[in-house]
């Protein structure tokens, strides 16, 4: 437990109005979380702000609320801490009250458009086979070993990440793996962690509506090797990076540390060669050097697609550099058996394959589509849309590529949020008349009505491959959020045919 005095002392310009002894025993920015003796933190939103739940958190126990406003009046028994500005403050405060336990765990800190999630689980399932304690922080869940927490952003808020790292540093966690987004890195809320080693998987076009330019984003994701190679508390800072990608280069030129790279064209330290690619898997062969050592690691995957193959490089480049065994690594790459919402099959005992995954970048939609092709018989079919307030310049490229590799297109919602559906389908429509030619393709505002089209559809050795939304058990709309989930629907759909 700190005071309110201690707290505002890590702050320049930071003023107290009232006790400045007030005992902290909780930091929340979400009022609905407040128990007694909590500092409420009134966070100013383009929706919502902080600042009109104040009664609310007061009533809930908070003792404390911190503002950027001079024109707050603190109620009766309640202190207020001004601040400058308030991010600054948090990333400040907030690993201090927790006795940054950013520091008192290994931290791998994962990033790069697309594979993160995957290679997490990777990751994780090797240091549990060498015996660790893991957490896990990343798109789909939160995990402190196999309790598994909701999570609301690929990396949480200072505050909930803080929170939620002091439970795992608590529970006797050795190890935090992470998916590092460039949001997250971008606006600091990774501030107290001591990264130990940082992945690079791979840069494509996402986030432009944030980051506008792609150079901004790599530059966001450059910051992650920038941090690693800080010195601190724990020895033995290592960058891994793919070398066969582009931006590879940044990434390491902003490494000032240990370096391992791999990959499957260019030189690299470790290597992926002879890969073989199969409906059943991946098989390929790992060699290489690393401190001296060589490596030569033949691999049987229960996954699939050249991206997994990437994506078990990158898992072996930070086992290795966390000193793990090779046989360790290959014991649990080989009995990894795969991530929900990522090339994920929905079987029914239907005699046609149906595919789900959470790819919405058109690197993503390469491929997976370019994986479906290599392992499918006859035709796909592809169904995907794209989001709502997000980078519209990715919407007729995706419209391109799924018309390219797919022999049926059917594109539909993701996600449209507050723009108009159907304009947005007009967006990814030129993309896909630039490529389809006389194939099969169809524009279905409504999703469930397209993957039950996609389904009806299908013949015999066909693969029905559904985007965009993989785990996600839910479609933001205008004006509300609606349970769904394309696995039950694509499962429903293939039940009901006659």
């Amino acid at each position: 437990m700190k005071t309110l005095e201690e707290l505002a002392s890590l702050v320049p310009g930071a003023a107290i109005q009232g006790e400045q002894k007030m005992p902290i025993r909780g930091i929340e920015q979400d009022s609905r979380l407040v128990k007694e003796g909590t500092l409420f933190v009134c966070v100013p939103g383009v929706h919502v702000d902080g600042h009109d739940f104040i009664e609310q958190a007061v009533e809930r126990g908070a003792t404390a609320i911190l503002t950027t406003r001079g024109d707050i009046a603190a109620p009766p028994g309640v202190a207020i801490l001004r601040v400058p500005e308030l991010h600054e403050a948090l990333t400040a405060m907030v690993p201090y009250f927790y006795d940054y336990p950013g520091k008192a765990m290994r931290f791998i800190g994962i990033t790069g458009t697309n594979g993160k999630t995957t290679t997490s689980y990777l990751t994780r399932s090797i240091l549990r086979r060498a015996g660790y304690k893991v957490g896990l922080i990343g798109t789909i869940q939160i995990m402190i070993e196999d309790e598994s927490l909701v999570i609301h952003n690929t990396t949480p808020d200072v505050v909930e990440l803080q929170k939620t790292l002091a439970l795992m540093r608590d529970r006797g966690m050795d190890y935090v793996v992470m998916e590092v987004s460039s949001h997250a890195l971008d606006q600091n809320r990774v501030a107290g962690i001591e990264f130990d080693t940082a992945a690079f998987t791979n840069l494509t076009q996402d986030h432009l509506d944030y980051h506008h330019t792609l150079e901004n984003y790599r530059q966001a994701k450059e910051k992650l090797f920038t941090l690693v190679s800080r010195s601190g508390e724990k020895a033995s800072k290592t960058a891994v990076v793919n070398a066969d990608d582009a931006a590879g280069k940044f990434m390491l030129a902003a490494a000032s540390c240990r370096k391992l790279t791999y990959g499957l064209r260019e030189a690299a330290d470790l290597r992926g060669e002879k890969a073989r690619v199969t409906a059943r898997g991946a098989a390929f062969d790992i060699v290489g050097e690393w401190k001296g050592v060589p490596i030569a690691l033949p691999l049987n995957l229960k996954i699939t697609g050249k991206f997994n193959v990437y994506n078990a490089l990158t898992a072996t480049g930070i086992a290795l550099a966390e000193n793990i065994a090779p046989a360790v690594i290959k014991e649990a790459l080989e009995a990894f058996t795969g991530v929900p919402g990522r090339f994920e099959q929905v079987d029914e005992g239907q005699d046609f394959a149906v595919i789900v995954d959470y790819a919405h970048t058109p690197d993503g939609v390469e491929n997976v589509l370019k994986t479906a092709r290599e392992i499918t018989p006859k035709r796909i079919i592809t169904v995907f849309g794209c989001g709502g307030d997000r980078d519209a310049t990715k919407r007729p490229i995706m419209g391109r590529l799924a018309a390219e590799f797919s022999d049926v297109v059917i594109a539909t919602s993701d996600n449209p949020r507050t723009e108009d559906p159907e304009e947005i389908l007009r967006q990814v429509a030129v993309g896909v008349k630039e490529k389809i030619g006389d194939k099969h393709w169809e524009l279905m505002t409504d999703r469930r009505s397209a993957i039950k089209r996609a389904v009806e559809l299908a013949e015999a050795d066909d693969m029905v491959v559904i985007l965009g939304k993989g785990h996600e058990d839910y479609q933001i709309l205008k004006d509300r959020t609606i349970h769904f989930d394309d696995r039950e629907e694509a499962r429903e759909a293939i039940r009901g045919r006659k």
